[in-house]
């Protein structure tokens, strides 16, 4: 992780340097390893760094082409470097070649295509002198932040937060009051992909780049996450097997650093399953043991998240480090004061995460990994719909049963049953006009609304929610388009973006495999059955962990955590 940030003045003037300098000192928690600068005429960029790879440790960023006079700033991590290097024509052996220098070669050879030949988590700019234009790019799924700032006339600025930005002198300080309403609101958080607490800047949303040149700005997507043929192997087994192969991969690419790696490990499956490949990993090469950072209560006996997290850590190869949230001690007051620090208040709850990282800080580690994409990727979605639509009524029943027991679900087995039938045999176009009128309206949410009216019809809530439910298709789609659609909705990237400011905070960059490309692609093609059945969600990640990870974790079926019980220690209840 690393923070980056400059701007262009569309008028010519030449730039001010203390201006930049204001952005990077912004960005200094992020990036405390070191910062520079680099102006010229109208145009400037800025690095603040945190060497998180082996590389990033002696490359300078920003990173200027002495022969065309393109300049790069980055945060990034490419995953496909054995790749990028022979295409390229680098020769490695002789030199150390940065991920900025791989980016910055790979546009000078191809281009603003250059996005489609990357692997990994990056947010980059780069400015093209040849052309007057400044070409910027967020990765598929957002892990990396790019915020940006666009006033015709006046001045174009991007940064990896919004701080940074509003630090220039020219950028208007206007809070969002829109925003503000999704907070108070609760459930609109993930309400679009651009949107941020100030009136005129921006997310850059996933898997999009960004241009600016005489012709104005442009943006536009370079990816989109789309469904392919269903994988058809042999067994479960095989299809375990295949998919540890993709994880292990995505895991190890993460492993990649110039200083020890950590692990999340919360006694859930999914940090678990990342926590153990990893270790795995390491040990392969003659390495570890891994730090894992884990929240615990003071009763065991009767705290499943803890149980299970320690049966985890009494495997070989972990170095265990444990936060108990009834004896916090110094870190109490840490937690509160970071707490009370943060940019956006959708990041308060996130106080067990944040004593994680403050643990893993405190042991000397940069770089911590978790498994949050886990709980979207590994969904099965409508999964009894489907049954339902292809006659199945059998095993549509059985799983619905499955899932009341594994979800403690309150509601009988035939509400289930009627919303799924519902859901498969009723026309979209009549669903949605239903809907409209009596279900999911935005009059039905404002009920318990603690909004005042007048607040309300300013910012006009209908339309947010509107906004809100736009994200999902009322149409019938196959399984996977389904689970193509969820995977790729706001909310996740909303969720990955609290983890990377929580993190940021204490200049810990955050990695997390289930966010990869191939992970994601694989488990878009497995067959629903491999999802789910009788209940028993993400039955792919299990069967790939038998005999890897104890039983308490890897069948664990309750769904209890300590997230609130860390909120609670530190604000009381």
């Amino acid at each position: 992780m690393s923070g980056i940030c400059g701007f262009v003045d569309p008028t010519g003037a030449e730039v001010d340097p203390l201006q930049l300098s204001r952005m990077t000192d912004v960005l200094q928690r992020r990036g405390p390893e070191g910062t520079h600068h680099w102006t010229k005429a109208a145009v400037a960029l800025g690095h603040t760094l945190l060497a998180t790879t082996p590389e990033a440790a002696v490359e300078t960023l920003p990173l200027i082409d002495e022969e065309t006079g393109c300049v790069i700033t980055a945060d990034l991590r490419l995953d496909n470097r054995d790749v990028l290097l022979p295409k390229l024509n680098l020769d490695h052996a002789s030199r150390v070649i940065g991920d900025g220098e791989l980016v910055l070669r790979a546009y000078l050879r191809w281009g603003e295509a250059c996005v489609d030949h990357l692997l990994g988590d990056f947010a980059f700019a780069i400015w093209d002198p040849r052309h007057t234009r400044l070409f910027c790019a967020r990765d598929h799924f957002g892990v990396k932040q790019l915020i940006y700032c666009h006033m015709p006339g006046s001045v174009f600025a991007f940064a990896t937060e919004p701080r940074a930005i509003l630090a220039l002198d020219a950028i208007s300080k206007v809070i969002n009051e829109g925003r503000i309403a999704d907070f108070l609101e609760g459930d609109l958080e993930g309400i679009d992909r651009t949107s941020t607490f100030f009136e005129g800047v921006f997310r850059l949303p996933q898997a999009h780049v960004l241009t600016l040149d005489e012709t104005g700005l442009k943006i536009w997507r370079y990816w989109t996450l789309t469904p392919g043929p269903e994988l058809k192997l042999s067994s479960n087994e095989a299809y375990a097997a295949a998919f540890r192969e993709v994880f292990s991969e995505a895991v190890r690419c993460r492993l990649r650093s110039c200083g020890p790696v950590g692990s999340m490990l919360s006694g859930g499956l999914d940090s678990s399953s990342v926590s153990v490949v990893a270790n795995e990993l390491l040990a392969s090469e003659g390495l570890g043991p891994l730090p894992t950072f884990s929240g615990v209560g003071p009763v065991p006996e009767t705290c499943f998240e803890t149980r299970a997290a320690r049966a985890v850590q009494a495997q070989p190869g972990f170095d265990p480090h444990e936060v108990d949230y009834s004896d916090l001690g110094d870190m109490g007051a840490d937690l509160e004061a970071l707490t009370r620090q943060i940019d956006e208040p959708f990041d308060g709850h996130m106080m067990l995460p944040r004593a994680m990282y403050l643990s893993a800080k405190r042991a000397g580690v940069k770089v911590v990994l978790d498994g949050v994409g886990s709980d979207i990727l590994l969904t099965s979605g409508p999964q009894i719909d489907h049954l339902i639509k292809s006659g199945r009524w059998r095993q549509a029943l059985q799983d619905a049963q499955g899932t009341k027991w594994f979800w403690r679900l309150d509601e009988p087995v035939w509400r289930i049953m009627a919303r799924a039938t519902w859901r498969a045999w009723v026309p979209w176009r009549l669903r949605h006009a239903v809907r409209a009128v009596i279900g999911n309206g935005p009059e039905l949410h404002s009920r318990g609304s603690i909004l005042k009216p007048d607040f309300a019809r300013r910012i006009d809530i209908a339309d947010r929610w509107k906004t809100l439910r736009s994200h999902k298709s009322d149409r019938w789609m196959s399984h996977a388009q389904v689970r193509a659609q969820t995977i790729s909705e706001p909310f996740n990237v909303v969720a990955r973006e609290r983890y990377d400011r929580v993190a940021s905070a204490l200049a810990i960059e955050p990695r997390d495999p289930f966010f990869d490309v191939r992970v994601i692609a694989f488990c878009l093609s497995l067959p629903p059955a491999q999802l789910s059945e009788d209940g028993w969600s993400k039955l792919i990640l299990r069967r790939a962990m038998i005999n890897r990870l104890p039983e308490a974790a890897l069948w664990r079926s309750d769904h209890t955590g300590l997230g609130g019980s860390f909120n609670n220690a530190v604000f009381g209840a």
